[in-house]
This record gives structure tokens, C-alpha cells and sequence, in this order.
């Protein structure tokens, strides 16, 4: 949560619509499989990207990697990856949505006649506004030389090596599944082994 009435109109529009195009029992998963977290990476790099760019015009120099000719290239490897990584992304919103939504019912009206792919655009420009937000003026050089320092590396790589960190750092909005499909970090009642 925390990201206020954006995600909280995103969240009932997305769980509404995966009710609605009948994938409710996706929209139910308590867990984010790990190649689903990794799509979603893949598929939100260039709107990532762009938001970065908007929100860091200023600060940004002359030598800035994201600014320059392989920034831009950088960025260009995930949109040629985002028909593909669409699926998995969309499963993970269901699940981060179906948490963030919590029963809300507000725009069934609007969004119930959409399908996965009519999605698409909203996703783009809702996390693009919660991107945008969540970055802070000071943190715009620390982003781009971590984007710097991960562009060796093939966007497919990129995806993968994000999903495999929120693995170990046991995050909880939405947790990330294990391989054996349990939950690695869920509600407060689960008991490690």
C-alpha cells in the first residue's frame, strides 16, 4: 500500500476486470511466481524509464547514462520484450492488485467489460504516475548508476536478477512464491520452518 487513491482506483479496476474477463481464481493467489515477477520488471523498464527521465530532467547532466545514446538503448531492449512479458505482468498485477484492492467495488461499472490487453494502457500510465512519485529529486544520480551498472547485462537478465533480490528480501506487497509454489514471505501467521 501507500501509494494512496491512484493505486486504489488501479487496484479496483484491475481485480474488477480480471473478475470480469473470468480469471477470479488468478486474481486470488497469495504469491507472485518468480518468472511473473520477473515479466513484470521486463514489461515496466521503459515506463520506468520514461517516468525516470520526466521526474529527473533537471539533475540530470550531459553525462548522465540514462540521457545518453546507450541509456536509450538500454530502455529499447525492454520494449522489444513487452508483447512477450505482457502475460506474466498481468498475472502479477492480479495478485498486487487483489491485495491492494481489499473488497474496494467502486468502478466495477466502468472497467467491467475489459480485457487483459484493454489493461495495457492503464497499467502504463498509473505505474508511470506511482513511479514518477515514489522517486525523490536526490535519488535521481543513484538510479542512474544503478541503470548503469545493470546495462551489461541482457534485458532478459535484468528481469530475472530483480525478481531473484525480491526473493531474498522477503517482500510482502504481493510476496513472491517459491519454486514449490509456497509462500516465501505472506501473512503475519505463516511460521518459518
Amino acid at each position: 500500500g501507500g501509494f494512496g487513491v491512484k493505486v486504489s482506483f488501479f487496484s479496483s479496476c484491475v481485480a474488477l476486470a480480471a473478475l470480469s474477463s473470468g480469471h477470479c481464481a488468478q486474481a486470488q493467489e497469495v504469491c507472485v511466481a518468480p518468472e511473473d515477477a520477473a515479466d513484470a520488471v521486463t514489461y515496466l523498464m521503459p515506463t520506468a524509464y520514461e517516468s525516470t527521465l520526466r521526474k529527473c530532467e533537471i539533475q540530470f547532466s550531459n553525462e548522465s547514462f540514462l540521457t545518453s545514446a546507450e541509456g536509450r538503448n538500454f530502455a529499447g531492449q525492454f520494449r522489444a520484450l513487452q508483447e512477450d512479458s505482457w502475460p506474466g505482468t498481468y498475472r502479477f498485477i492480479q495478485v498486487f492488485i487483489a491485495q491492494e484492492a481489499d473488497g474496494e467495488e467502486g468502478v466495477a461499472n466502468i472497467i467491467e467489460a475489459l480485457k487483459p490487453d484493454e489493461l495495457r494502457p492503464l497499467v502504463d500510465v498509473l505505474f508511470g504516475q506511482i513511479i514518477s512519485e515514489e522517486i525523490k529529486s536526490d535519488s535521481c544520480d543513484k538510479i542512474d548508476e544503478a541503470v548503469e551498472l545493470l546495462s551489461p547485462l541482457p534485458a532478459k537478465n535484468v528481469g530475472g536478477l530483480v525478481a531473484f533480490i525480491l526473493e531474498q528480501v522477503e517482500i510482502k506487497d504481493p510476496p513472491i512464491c517459491r519454486t514449490d509454489g509456497t509462500v516465501i514471505v505472506g501473512t503475519e501467521d505463516q511460521n518459518s520452518e
